[in-house]
């Protein structure tokens, strides 16, 4: 299994577009081939996101996706997203 986290600062208007449109957010995520789960968090105006998926292959088109849809999708962009992805080495 491949993770994906995106920590987004300022991102109030992302966190907003995406409560608005949470079943919108769901389809776009969970139709990536490989999709195993999806979080998001809240810290005060910060977001942080964290995909889960088979493989990398998945992770890439996560955050290829996830980028086209707060393009789409927010009026007060927040800024680039931090981005950290690897293999899972642990799972519990």
């Amino acid at each position: 299994m491949y993770v994906t986290v995106r920590r987004y600062r300022n991102a109030e208007g992302l966190m907003e577009a995406m409560r608005a449109k949470s079943d919108e957010v769901e389809d776009v995520i969970s139709s990536i081939p490989g999709f195993v789960s999806y979080f998001a968090t809240r810290d005060g105006d910060s977001m942080t996101s964290i995909s889960v998926f088979e493989d990398k292959a998945g992770c890439d088109e996560s955050t290829r996706q996830a980028a086209q849809w707060v393009r789409n999708n927010v009026q007060s962009m927040p800024g680039a997203p931090e981005i950290s992805e690897g293999e899972v080495l642990l799972s519990f």
